[in-house]
């Protein structure tokens, strides 16, 4: 496709972590490994818990975030890695690593982040939520007054629910849930009175219980307090009062133990008749999947802990003693307490679009001009609205649209249905291979179907990842699409959380090559060429390539060349091939990559043209915007792709060009903004560490920036409606 286009001045002081110098010496490989570039991913939003100048409750949210991206981490990459070592040890990845030392690699470095998180933890958040009247209570060392309500909280709400499960040898260990904490009770042994209390009838020679504590009970049980907020974990709540749970017999340990389950499980679609049945098929093999982690109380006794991790068929590097409570997402619930607003970042109302006008229609707004709109900072309603619109405007004629992922009360799918229930033609196409929302969505796609709507399950092979919607109204000049494509998923929820970017627009061009890739899609036929989006598997890869390399000629040519990209990951060898080859010609390049980099920059003779950045901030950063000089011809792209071969080659993606003048320039301008960022930015080393940038005098800020820049836009849209009367005039008949 060769186209032309028609803060505060205030110094703060941080943590920073220690990291290895980058090597001047070419890299035996000319790749960074994927596993240990997303460890260090996950370093760097440990940093921000660790950071004394954010407010103590975003701290804690942060931590949270650490131990839950480590769980994932762990089921899906580790648990991975695991069946390729089963397949073949001894493999090799770009990097150069086979995956056993793959796997020693990744356990020493997760084993170095739990230490971190537990010293963030101990030494510096949990005295300081002490001091700010949110405590974590000791019942060792508590009032009369909290153990008294301890003793209530045990008695009335928890041994009545919860039960021990007695192990023992001829039966098989309880199937125990992925990431539940778990009590295990080692029992003195006692063979001298049976069951029923008569001598002579010995009891089951067991010595270990298990207690899971499930999710029925909350696993923060608040306790009196004169002033904030006092709580004790249920694990600790329970382990105080175990003896009860045993009458009779000697208690002789009790720790806190947790599993991770492997959760790669693919579903094998040639064998799979139904889908659906198939994807519930995945969901029930992962609750029985092989633990691939255990994490236990640091004082667990040698016996207990060999009796668990026999249980599991775990080795040493899969063990992790924990010092302090386990599972740290408990954090989540601590920063949502109501009361304690000046230990959270001050709010950010999301704003509107100031081209948009809300006393009109989405579609009279959409005609108009094309609408770009960059979230979190401006709102998503828009996109819900034009929804909302369709499902009852009598000239919408249908509406098409993939959904990856939904809010729990989406009312993206609440719209698909009123719509279908309005006699429009709707079409969906849900996918349910979506990880960790498969539940979700078949429930959705159930609901959908029982309204009339044309649900479509994916893709054989592939997952149907792109974000686009279509809405096909009849208007007087004929047949008008209107088109929303995007970076993020159609929910509401992840829209304030998530920077994202959004366009609204009813482009001819765009339009007919949407239909198109949208009918291939749901009509299993042969994917066409597109004329101006690009889709993956069939063309994105090939389109991202050949941009790359014709600034690779422009510039070998003489002219100035440039390639500017912010995506989440990039992994593709190809892709890093090519940026290579541009670096040598001369070419320069700026990336913004999130998370994973596989790329080495600043090497000498390699990429020496090559700046790596990543920000972690407030909201977490999710847009994929591109950019190619282009000759003085700037060509500007927005994508729900990532440059992964998973992207490019396994799932269904879209590239967007923006040609619009104005929203051209608003996404150069959220660009630039990324690259001048010096108040939460990370330079990556050519050894794949990272460095954080040291803030001037007056640090920039991006996303407070974008914020600013929202703000400002809706004001003075406001103060010029106050500034000028604008009468209403009957129309004529």
């Amino acid at each position: 496709m060769n186209r032309k286009p028609s803060s505060t001045k205030k110094k703060t002081k941080r943590s920073t972590s220690s990291k290895r110098r980058a090597s001047s010496k070419p890299p035996a490989h000319p790749f960074v490994n994927r596993e240990l570039s997303w460890l260090e991913f996950n370093q760097r939003v440990l940093e921000q818990a660790a950071d004394e100048t954010l407010p103590l409750l975003e701290r804690a949210k942060f931590l949270a975030i650490t131990s839950s991206n480590l769980d994932e981490f762990m089921m899906v990459r580790v648990g991975g890695l695991k069946l390729q070592y089963d397949r073949n040890a001894m493999v090799r990845d770009p990097s150069g690593l086979t995956v056993s030392e793959q796997l020693q690699a990744v356990a020493s470095c997760c084993k170095q982040i739990v230490t971190r998180q537990y010293e963030v933890l101990q030494e510096s958040l949990e005295p300081l939520l002490a001091e700010s009247d949110v405590q974590r209570i000791d019942l060792k060392k508590c009032s009369d007054r909290c153990l008294e309500a301890a003793d209530q909280r045990f008695h009335n709400d928890v041994l009545a629910v919860l039960s021990p499960q007695a192990v023992f040898e001829e039966r098989p260990f309880p199937l125990l849930q992925g990431l539940g904490v778990n009590l295990c009770v080692r029992l003195k042994a006692n063979a001298e009175v049976g069951a029923a209390g008569t001598e002579g009838t010995p009891t089951p020679q067991w010595e270990y219980a298990i207690v899971p504590l499930g999710r029925t009970v909350p696993r923060l049980m608040p306790m009196p307090a004169d002033r904030g907020h006092a709580y004790v974990l249920l694990e600790e709540l329970i382990s105080h009062y175990i003896d009860d749970f045993f009458p009779g017999r000697e208690v002789m340990e009790c720790i806190a133990f947790r599993i991770t389950r492997n959760a790669d499980v693919e579903l094998q679609e040639d064998s799979a008749a139904d889908l659906m049945i198939g994807m519930e098929e995945v969901l029930e093999s992962r609750r029985q999947s092989r633990a691939v982690r255990l994490e236990y109380s640091a004082g667990a006794s040698d016996a207990t802990l060999a009796f668990l991790s026999e249980k599991m068929q775990l080795k040493s590097q899969d063990l992790y003693p924990i010092n302090g409570p386990l599972d740290l997402t408990y954090l989540f619930t601590l920063h949502g307490l109501e009361g304690f607003d000046s230990m959270r970042d001050k709010p950010w109302p999301a704003q509107g679009t100031p081209e948009i006008d809300p006393t009109e229609s989405m579609f009279t707004n959409i005609a108009r001009q094309d609408l770009l709109m960059v979230h979190p900072y401006e709102s998503f309603d828009p996109v819900v609205r034009l929804i909302e619109e369709a499902a009852v405007d009598p000239d919408v004629l249908a509406i098409k649209q993939v959904l990856y992922r939904t809010s729990r009360k989406s009312p993206v799918v609440a719209a698909l249905r009123r719509a279908a229930e309005h006699g429009k033609y709707v079409s969906a196409i849900v996918e349910l291979k979506a990880r960790f929302d498969e539940a979700r969505n078949i429930e959705w796609a159930r609901e959908m179907e029982k309204d009339g709507v044309q649900v479509i399950y994916g893709i054989r092979g592939l997952k149907t990842h792109a974000k686009v919607c279509i809405i096909v109204r009849q208007e007087p000049q004929g047949i008008v699409r209107y088109m929303h494509f995007g970076t993020g998923n159609y929910n509401e929820v992840t829209a304030t959380l998530y920077s994202d970017v959004s366009l609204l627009t009813c482009s001819e061009q765009l339009g007919s090559d949407a239909t198109a890739f949208f009918n291939a899609v749901t009509g299993a036929s042969q994917p066409q060429q597109l004329q101006h989006l690009s889709a993956a598997p069939t063309s994105l890869r090939n389109q991202i390539l050949d941009l790359i390399e014709n600034e690779t000629l422009r510039c070998k040519q003489g002219q100035k060349a440039e390639i500017i990209a912010k995506i989440n990951a990039l992994v593709d060898t190809a892709v890093i091939e090519a940026l290579y080859r541009a670096s040598q010609a001369g070419v320069k390049i700026r990336l913004n990559v999130r998370g994973v980099c596989c790329l080495k920059p600043g090497v000498k003779g390699l990429s020496d043209n090559i700046r790596v950045v990543s920000i972690v901030d407030r909201f977490l950063e999710h847009a994929r915007i591109l950019y190619f000089r282009h000759g003085g011809e700037p060509e500007l792209f927005i994508s729900s792709a990532d440059w992964m071969p998973r992207n490019l080659d396994r799932r269904v993606e879209l590239m967007i060009p923006v040609d619009d003048r104005r929203c051209r320039e608003k996404l150069i301008d959220t660009l630039h903004a990324y690259f001048r960022d010096d108040a939460n930015t990370w330079l990556m080393q050519s050894d794949g560490s990272y460095r954080r940038v040291e803030p001037k005098d007056e640090p920039f800020r991006a996303q407070l920036h974008l914020y600013q820049r929202a703000c400002d836009a809706m004001r003075d849209v406001k103060q010029n409606r106050l500034s000028r009367f604008e009468p209403h005039v009957p129309q004529k008949d």
